[in-house]
């Protein structure tokens, strides 16, 4: 029998990289002019923000955190169908994802 040795990856990196994502995200949103690409800026602050409350749940041994991931996902995935409805059809509309050129929500 090998001898398997255990890495535990401190959760202080965790939360480095979720501050990280979440920092892309907000400057994705800032900076970006293209709705599709603000809209996938959000998802990643969403997903750095699950990435955190996972690594909590972790090293407080407790479930709850991953209870909330689970709601955050499931509002996320309803976000998803209805953000990517709405950005179809404004395209379809207005043949562009600018966000500039979309000052308007009238036909």
């Amino acid at each position: 029998m090998l001898n398997e040795t255990v890495f535990l990856v401190p959760t202080s990196y965790f939360v480095i990289l979720s501050a990280v994502l979440f920092s892309i995200g907000v400057a994705g949103v800032l900076l970006r002019r293209n709705a599709i690409l603000i809209f996938m800026s959000v998802e990643l602050m969403l997903n750095a923000a699950n990435l955190a409350f996972v690594a909590f749940a972790r090293s407080l041994l407790d479930q709850g955190g991953q209870v909330f991931v689970f709601f955050v996902m499931t509002v996320a995935a309803a976000e998803v169908a209805i953000g990517l409805a709405l950005i179809v059809a404004i395209f379809r509309s207005k043949r562009s994802t600018d966000i500039d050129e979309l000052n308007s929500m009238e036909g």
